[in-house]
């Protein structure tokens, strides 16, 4: 199980955004494999358990969470929702010229800094390979919403990653 305890911390890292809570989500999930370790001592498949187990507890404690603080979370999305501009197109090639060390420490950086609602879908369709609507269903929210929430999340990501001097080839961040 040693072998997985990097892959299934940085999954629930990513999804949270806070170390503090990946520490105690990663315990959980470790906890439940042990509670299913005969089954999975000798089975190839121990791997994709841990990360689905780990990116289904992620989802369901953030989604208790967000319950708890709906509230807040609402006039949150109120405010973002009048920041919103649509205007900016951002390349799937961004991040083309950084180093891929630099890249990864830049963009795990700047994903922690995003809202829940925009961390968390761009997370899952990037990093853990989910189509949209694996993820609407699994966040239980709509295909548009789930889109639009990838699409702010990546304007919101090249803003930040532009404020953090990363510059393009043609000199425009």
């Amino acid at each position: 199980m040693q072998a997985y305890q990097d892959m299934v911390y940085t999954t629930v890292v990513r999804l949270t955004g806070n170390d503090t809570q990946a520490e105690d989500l990663t315990q959980e999930v470790f906890l439940r494999a042990y509670e299913q370790f005969a089954a999975l001592r000798a089975s190839s498949t121990a791997g994709g358990w841990l990360k689905t187990v780990a990116t289904n507890s992620t989802l369901n404690y953030l989604t208790r969470q967000r319950r708890r603080w709906r509230l807040f979370s609402e006039l949150r999305a109120t405010q973002d929702d009048d920041d919103a501009d649509f205007d900016i197109a951002v390349p799937d090639t961004v991040l083309d010229q950084l180093q891929a060390s630099e890249r990864h420490a830049l963009v795990e950086q700047s994903l922690r800094t995003l809202p829940d609602q925009q961390r968390i879908p761009l997370v899952l369709y990037h990093f853990e390979d989910m189509s949209y609507e694996q993820i609407a269903a699994q966040l239980q929210i709509s295909l548009a919403k789930t889109k639009v929430d990838i699409h702010r999340a990546r304007i919101a990501l090249a803003r930040l990653l532009a404020r953090k001097g990363w510059q393009s080839q043609d000199g425009k961040p």
